[in-house]
Parts: C-alpha cells; sequence; structure tokens
C-alpha cells in the first residue's frame, strides 16, 4: 500500500493509493502519519485494510509531504562516484553527514522559492528513507526494522550559500521549500530500495539519471550509521544523496531560475512536479 496525506494547507489529512491510482482517506484509522502512527507494525495494520471500503476522495486535490511532522532531515555528501567525480567533490572513507532544517520540508508539487541574493540554486533528486521508530546503536541487519517508508525527494541547494558563505553546508541546504517530498511513503515491503531508477527533468531536458544500485554506501549501513551519531526518531528523513548530472556538474554550470520548472521521478515512488518562483 502506498499512504499519502492530501489537502489544503493547514488541513491535511492521511490517505492511501488504491489499485486505480485514486486516493482514499484513512483519517476514520489514523489522525496523520506522525510519531507512533509510523511505526511498520501500525502501518502494517493498515496496509491490511480494503482500500475500495474507504472513502474516495476528490480528484486534483493537492498531495502533501506524506509525513506530517519532521524531526530532522539528514542528508548524505556524495554517494554516488559519477556525482562526486562530476560536481568535484571528495569521497570519504565514511559517509559525509549534513542536516537541512526541517522547515525546508515541501510537497511534491509546491512551487520551489528562490532564495533572496539567491543565484545558484542547484537540484538533487534522492531517495528518501523515513523512520518508523527510534534507533540508537542500530546494527545493520536490524537497520531496516526501523523504517516507516521510503519516499521520493529533491534535496535542493543554493551553492554559494553552501560553498561561499563560509560555515557548514546547512545554510545552503536549508531555505524553504528546498526538501519537496513525496508524493508517496512506500513501505519496505512494497518496494526494493537497491532497485530503484531516479530521474530529474529541468524544463522537459533531462538532466539527471541514476539508479540506487549504484550508491556507495547503502540504506541500512546509513541508518546504522547515523545512529551512532544521533538518535533517530519517528518522522526524520535521511537523504541518501543524488546521481550524477546536478547543475554544478556542467561546465558552464546550470542553476535554476524563477519560471523554471522541474519535474522528477524514481521506480515506484511517482513524481513530482513544481516551478520555481521568488519570494
Amino acid at each position: 500500500m502506498r499512504f499519502v496525506r492530501f489537502g489544503d494547507r493547514g488541513v491535511e489529512r492521511p490517505g492511501c493509493i488504491d489499485s486505480d491510482g485514486r486516493i482514499r482517506d484513512l483519517s476514520h484509522h489514523l489522525t496523520s502519519f506522525e510519531g507512533s502512527s509510523l511505526d511498520p507494525e501500525q502501518l502494517a495494520v493498515l496496509a491490511r485494510l480494503d482500500p475500495s471500503a474507504l472513502p474516495l476522495v476528490a480528484e486534483n486535490v493537492r498531495l502533501c509531504m506524506p509525513v506530517r511532522r519532521i524531526g530532522k532531515i539528514v542528508g548524505i555528501g556524495p554517494n554516488y562516484n559519477d556525482s562526486a567525480e562530476l560536481a568535484g567533490f571528495k569521497i570519504n572513507p565514511e559517509p559525509t553527514l549534513f542536516l537541512k532544517a526541517a522547515t525546508a520540508a515541501s510537497g511534491p508539487n509546491d512551487p520551489i522559492e528562490i532564495p533572496r541574493m539567491a543565484n545558484r540554486v542547484d537540484w538533487g533528486v534522492e531517495l528518501a528513507v523515513v523512520i518508523g521508530r527510534v534507533a540508537k546503536y542500530v546494527r545493520v541487519e536490524e537497520a531496516l526494522r526501523h523504517v516507516a517508508g521510503f519516499t521520493l525527494a529533491n534535496d535542493l541547494t543554493e551553492r554559494s550559500f553552501q560553498l561561499q558563505r563560509g560555515g557548514q553546508w546547512t545554510k545552503g541546504k536549508s531555505h524553504d521549500t528546498f526538501a519537496p517530498l513525496g508524493p508517496w511513503l512506500v513501505p519496505p515491503s512494497a518496494i526494493n530500495h537497491d532497485d530503484i531508477e531516479l530521474w530529474l527533468d529541468v524544463n522537459g531536458e533531462r538532466q539527471q539519471t541514476g539508479h540506487t544500485r549504484q550508491m556507495i554506501f547503502k540504506v541500512p549501513y546509513l541508518i546504522s550509521y547515523i545512529s551512532r551519531f544521533m538518535r533517530l526518531e519517528p518522522g526524520d528523513v535521511i537523504m541518501t544523496g543524488t546521481p550524477g548530472g546536478v547543475g554544478l556538474s556542467y561546465d558552464p554550470p546550470r542553476f535554476l531560475r524563477p519560471g523554471d520548472r522541474v519535474t522528477l521521478g524514481g521506480t515506484g515512488l511517482g513524481t513530482q512536479d513544481y516551478v520555481c518562483t521568488t519570494l
């Protein structure tokens, strides 16, 4: 079963996608996808419901990020060889970690804001992991037991804020709308996280194509590794790195401008589609 959140801002409701691709309302069974409701056992109970018996949601409703309350977003630095080589980043023996502000999260079709004083906003399609139960010093072999599901993400970055303004990467990663998530939350039992093709287009032109089997640090290892340094809690999100083709890697570099349309997708994860705007 694929889980979603839908509705206008402030009145979002939980739902699921039926076999015909229509949204069904789950609000009679839970308030929202957050906290203990993200526990894999709780989601397994929901997955046994018959979607056809749930209320049908009107078409063209707004889809939201699939998790209501995010505690933290943990990003992974270079995790694909081609991406690191093209963008000039060094691959370290251990994963590079950074944080994106939780307020950067947005829905899969919400407009992307270009920050003030920004001229180097870059893209990065990624597989994201949503944590479903507390993980602290987790063994690799047990890591997936702590996963609520997987979703599609775009790790947007203002490169001059990240690289030329001093300090850590967080300031270039955390503007509002710089972490679009969704449209779906897909439980681990319903998807093979090692067999997902990722792609991203800007104005209809393909910029990125990659596959999660090419990841240097795999999902179970990343969960285990991160849990050695910080406690992971339900609703936390791990962005697992982006394949080659980010704007920084081109000669000359390519960056997003107001009016640009960004479309991205992943096998079994659905698609995102939005336009860049200014404040």
